[in-house]
């Protein structure tokens, strides 16, 4: 046959083959990949049945822990602080600090007058990473104080990820960078560099005053999560204020975060100081990060470790409910074997696609005789875990897939008496405002909304 007539019979075709040809690439990484079985068995679904959408789209957020990029961004290994504080020891998932001291940081209002005092009051240096700056008053306020700190020498930093803030680098933020501080956006919406890596976002909220103070917990930056005055429609969520040796870790984790992000400006991590121990404080804190950046998933598997452990209770409040098939199997068992398992979730979250596809692993708590509360004055942010009284948690990861194998996030475990009676206090203030979910509110829904409830749960190994 003529090359010519070669050609012309394949040209109309092209597009096919190179679309097959790209699927079954894709699928052998995907195979190769260190996946849930639902998530493969997902995108296999999606990449074969349906590769115009299937292939493009994987592309896109298909990532998980990429090899490139864990290569270009160097891997978080707390274990090595270790070594430079006695009162600083590694443990299987982050680093356990012991002389720390703590404040809660349980409303809004307390929330926001805190960012601004510590602001005003940092001397040297200002760390912030949020997923959401938001163009609004408390955003824009928020920007203000830190521009006025860099006019006068502090060192201010403000890492933002792409998606989470998408739009936001406005007229009011260069402000900051005209007095002089900078400004970094973690992972582009489309990162060419690594194909796939939409999908990894940095859920992580943590705000440092001169290395040695710092805030972490739920809250991004925004009148959803905070504000000067007391507002009804805030979403209920909780924070902590750190000062001592864990700080450490979380100054390992911002300057990470924004080496990667300011990668293409020649920037490298540098070398952290040291935080001195106050013997008077007595708080033993587990900083724990988690995300593509780290070995294994370590959030996931302490939270998963200390649910088999417990013995009494365990109580987890969480904005949005979507667990794996080993975490919601655990918490079943405990259900059954007697012990006092409580979910405290909203009633109505602010993305309809999860609270549809809760509603599979809701009822089958609700059949093993777990408690289900749904907040009802509004939404809650927040996310704490409980367990008999020995061990609490907060931080930016919710007890979704998305937060517990995708996201970057960060989570600090509490084991001081104080400090978790602290956080199952905010926990019972949410609980008071909570009714029990009825079973005809959990039974499965008819015709169209069972339908829809049906394919939520089926796509949420994509979310």
């Amino acid at each position: 046959m003529h090359p010519r007539l070669i050609v012309e019979s394949i040209l109309p075709h092209l597009g096919a083959i190179i679309g097959l040809a790209l699927g079954f690439v894709l699928i052998a990484r995907l195979m190769r990949e260190k996946r849930r079985p639902s998530n493969t068995f997902a995108w296999l679904l999606l990449i074969v049945l349906v590769p115009y959408i299937g292939v493009p789209l994987y592309l896109l957020i298909g990532g998980r822990k990429l090899a490139r990029l864990t290569q270009d961004k160097s891997s978080l290994s707390l274990l090595a602080l270790s070594g430079e504080n006695n009162h600083v020891t590694p443990s299987p998932f982050g680093l356990i600090a012991q002389a720390n001291r703590t404040q809660f940081i349980p409303t809004g209002t307390e929330a926001y007058q805190n960012l601004v005092d510590s602001i005003q009051a940092a001397e040297k240096s200002i760390d912030i990473t949020t997923f959401i700056l938001s163009h609004d008053a408390v955003g824009r306020r928020i920007v203000k104080e830190l521009a006025k700190k860099a006019r006068k020498g502090v060192k201010v930093r403000l890492l933002i990820d792409a998606i989470g803030s998408w739009g936001k680098k406005t007229l009011y933020m260069l402000e900051l960078e005209k007095a002089g501080g900078k400004i970094e956006r973690f992972m582009p919406v489309f990162p060419i560099s690594f194909p796939g890596a939409t999908n990894l976002r940095n859920h992580r909220k943590i705000a440092i005053f001169d290395k040695s103070r710092a805030i972490i917990g739920g809250r991004n930056i925004g009148l959803d999560y905070m504000g000067p005055t007391v507002s009804p429609n805030r979403w209920q969520d909780l924070g902590v204020c750190v000062s001592g040796p864990a700080v450490m870790a979380l100054n390992a984790i911002f300057e990470e975060d924004w080496a990667f992000a300011s990668r293409k400006r020649g920037y490298v991590p540098q070398p952290q100081p040291a935080v001195a121990a106050d013997p008077s404080h007595e708080s033993v804190i587990e900083i724990m990060a988690s995300g593509p950046d780290t070995t294994g998933d370590p959030l996931y598997e302490k939270i998963l470790s200390s649910i088999q452990e417990a013995e009494q209770s365990i109580t987890i409040v969480t904005p949005y409910f979507i667990p794996d098939d080993v975490l919601l199997r655990t918490l079943i068992v405990k259900a059954r074997t007697g012990k006092n398992v409580t979910l405290v979730i909203p009633r109505k979250s602010n993305h309809k696609v999860t609270d549809l596809a809760r509603k599979h692993f809701l009822r089958q708590l609700d059949e093993a005789g777990a408690s289900i509360l749904a907040y009802q004055d509004g939404m809650v942010h927040g996310k704490a875990l409980l367990i008999d009284r020995d061990i609490a948690m907060t931080g930016s990861a919710n007890l979704d897939l998305r937060s517990l194998f995708v996201n970057y996030e960060v989570a600090a475990f509490f084991y001081t008496e104080q400090d978790i009676k602290e956080v199952g206090n905010w926990i019972q203030s949410i609980k008071s405002r909570c009714l029990a979910l009825s079973a005809e509110e959990l039974e499965p829904r008819r015709a169209f909304k069972g339908v829809a409830e049906d394919l939520c749960r089926l796509i949420t190994p994509l979310l």
